[in-house]
Parts: structure tokens; sequence; C-alpha cells
């Protein structure tokens, strides 16, 4: 009967373990590669902020009305795990005033009691980007571009973008208007779940997947019949540019941003493969206003999150991105009482090389096992022959590590020439 342990991880949080934990630090590593080659710096948030940060973006959220974990601390003060980065990267703007543009990318946990699903925790990882301090539709591609861009890296083949523009603040105000007064027109078709949406922000409304709802949702009116001049060419200009780098999209009507800061271009990357009402893998905009509430003057900011745990899905999904081996190349098996494999460990370590030991001076028979599962190429064996001799066993595990040395098995090297012979075989 297997005993259940008394401490196990909270209802939607769990423990990444390896090689899992390997296949997440490199999908940051990924990330980190393709912003800096456009000149972002990373920056690193605090998990915790004051509650007044995440409230800026907007009480009538889910965000901030149900999910977020606040509490009172020792000190007295009303904190909060963040929901969410960019109020994060605004405070930290206002704060310490950089210079414009201010580019820059992130990666860490978020945290929302929120009810757990496939893909979906109450801890979470993202990636992203923020530029604050610059308005122009160019910059809004390269954004956009930049999430297309390491898609590609990841090996992701079936990623859909979708876009849509919230246009001026005055255009948006006014469609929300008229959103307003179509489905209050048509309040009994609605479902009831949308009705007390609606009662808090109509744009939301659009976001729903209820079938009750769709036929409505579907005829409503559209934003784009209510875009300035300017709105419509800053529009222009943005999916004018995704063209010319021949990235592909979708205008999507009903993509909006629910928070009252957004503006402008808003875009979803979408998996392909993942089921249609959890598909989104990340996305963002354009946002005015928050840098704003947050105490600094207006400044414009766009930029993006993506999850880490859905687009990992579909990398599943695509059979892309792996995890890594975590397999050492050598492993030392020193039956002499374990000196040497600690001296030898160090000595390839330093090398370059990734090499293990077993402990507590255990059989050879025992060693050996644990060599063959440590998934190393290669075990170097020494005993009190080879300890009095100045000299190393080498000997192949795996079918593949052939050459010169190893086509017939095992070699005796001398100790002092074990470095570049182990470069030349594993070459």
């Amino acid at each position: 009967m297997t005993t259940v342990p008394e401490f196990q991880t909270s209802p939607g949080m769990r423990d990444i373990l390896p090689p899992e934990s390997a296949r997440w630090r490199r999908f940051v590593e990924v990330f980190a590669q393709v912003a800096e080659s456009a000149g972002y710096g990373q920056v690193l948030s605090p998990l915790l902020e004051d509650l007044g940060v995440f409230q800026r973006i907007g009480d009538a959220t889910d965000v901030v009305s149900k999910e977020m974990y606040d509490f009172v601390d020792k000190g007295g003060r009303h904190i909060a795990l963040r929901p969410e980065l960019t109020a994060s990267i605004c405070r930290a703007f206002v704060q310490h005033n950089p210079q414009m543009p201010w580019k820059i990318w992130y990666s860490g946990s978020m945290f929302r009691y929120e009810k757990p699903q496939r893909g979906r925790y109450r801890q979470f990882d993202q990636v992203g980007i923020e530029v604050l301090g610059a308005d122009d539709p160019n910059l809004d591609v390269e954004i956009i571009a930049l999430g297309w861009e390491f898609y590609a890296a990841l090996g992701l083949q079936q990623v859909k973008l979708i876009l849509n523009s919230l246009g001026e603040p005055d255009d948006r105000a006014r469609y929300v208007q008229a959103l307003k007064a179509y489905f209050e027109a048509n309040l009994e078709e609605l479902s009831p779940e949308s009705r007390v949406t609606l009662e808090k922000n109509p744009l939301r409304v659009l976001d729903s997947k209820r079938p009750q709802d769709a036929a409505l949702v579907a005829a409503a009116p559209r934003i784009a019949e209510f875009y300035s001049e300017q709105a419509a060419a800053h529009f222009a200009a943005v999916q004018a540019g995704l063209t010319a780098l021949d990235i592909p999209f979708t205008v999507e009507p009903k993509l909006v941003r629910g928070l009252d800061y957004y503006r402008h271009t808003t875009f979803e990357y979408q998996g392909g493969t993942l089921d249609s009402a959890q598909n989104a893998l990340g996305g963002g905009g354009r946002y005015d206003g928050l840098v704003e509430a947050l105490g600094g003057k207006p400044t414009a900011g766009v930029g993006f999150a993506l999850g880490l745990d859905r687009t990992l899905l579909a990398c599943d999904d695509e059979g892309v991105f792996a995890p890594p081996s975590t397999a050492v190349d050598v492993f030392v098996v020193d039956t002499t009482g374990g000196a040497e494999a600690l001296a030898l460990t160090a000595q390839l370590r330093r090398a370059g090389l990734r090499a293990d030991r077993a402990y507590e001076n255990r059989s050879m028979k025992s060693q050996m096992k644990a060599a063959d599962r440590s998934g190393a190429a290669i075990a170097l064996i020494v005993g009190s022959n080879e300890l009095e001799a100045g000299t190393v066993v080498v000997r192949p595990l795996r079918a593949e590590q052939v050459g010169d040395d190893t086509q017939s098995g095992q070699s005796v090297v001398a100790r002092t020439d074990l470095l570049s012979h182990l470069t030349k075989v594993m070459s």
C-alpha cells in the first residue's frame, strides 16, 4: 500500500523535476537570445508589490477582484503576489526614470487564484517584452515579430497570429457605448454570465465562448466602424509592416483587451494544435495610461506576455523542443575508497566535461550500474592497480562511442594523457 505524504504541493501548484526543469530553463534562454538580439535588456522584478500597483489594472477584472493572492505583511503593508508583470514594469519605470524608449524583457512566476486546468495553474510562468516611451506602429510590428521569431526558434510551425486595433481612447469610448446599447437591446438572449460581464465591461462580452452568446457576439458592432483617421492609419501601418516581414495574420474584430488603458494594436498568438477554447499561447498590445495611473507622466507602451505551460503543450503536440538530455559525459568508478573519484570529477568538470560518480564506497558492480543509469558515454575506472600505475581504464558505455581506441572496447590511459584522450574519443 502506497503511503500518501503528509505534505504535498498546494492545489494548482506543482514541482518541476528534471529533465523538464532543464526544458524550462532552456525556454527562457531561447527567449533571452531572441529579445537581446533586438536590444532588449532584462528586468528582474520582485514577486511582491503593493496591492495598489495591481489595482491600477482595473477593479472590474477578475485578476484584481477575485484572483489575487494578497495579504497584510508584518509591517502592516497590504501587498500581493504579482498576477502579471506589466504593472510591475510600469511601476519600475516610474520609480527609476530610465532613458526612453525603455526596451526590456522579463521572465518569472505569476500567481492567480483560479480554477486549475490543462495548461493553467495558480502559479504559472511567463516571458514577455515591454517598451515604454515610443508611439510608433513600426515598434508594434517589431514586438509582434519578436514573438513570432521566438515561436519559430522553438520549432513551432502551427502558430496563428490574430490582430485587431482598439483605436484611440475616444474611438474606444464610442465603441463601448455602442456595444452596451446593442447588448442591452438584446439582453434576454445573453447568457446570465455575460449579463454580469456587461455591467462591468461591455468589451469582455466579446470574449464569451458560451454557445448561447455566439450569434449575438457574431452580429455585434465592429470597432473598425469607429476608428478615427489616425487610428485607421496606425492599424494600416502595422498590417503593412507585418506583410513586409512575411508574417501571416488574421484580423479578428472580437479580439479586445478589457482594461481601460489599452489602445490601438492588440494581438494574440494561438496554438493550432490546442483546443479552441484554450488555444491562446500569449498576446499583448499597445497601452496608454497605466504609467500615469502609477504616478508617472503620460507614456506610450506596448508589449506582450507569453505563457510557458501552454507553449510547451503546443511543442509537445508538434513534437518539437523536447527536454534536453541531462546525461553526463563521463562517470567515474572508483574502487579505491573514493578519493580518486573526487579528484577526477573535479578535473573533468574544470575541463568543461559533465562528470558524476558514485558514493558510499560501493562495489564495482553497483557503481557500473550507476554509470549506466547516468547516461554517460564513458566510464573511467580506477582500481588499486590503476592507482599504483597512474592510469585510468576508459570504457565506452554506448554502442555509438566508437573510434580508433574504442572500436574493440576499453583502453588503459595514463592519467596525464586522460584529458587529451577523452577529447579525441568524444569528438
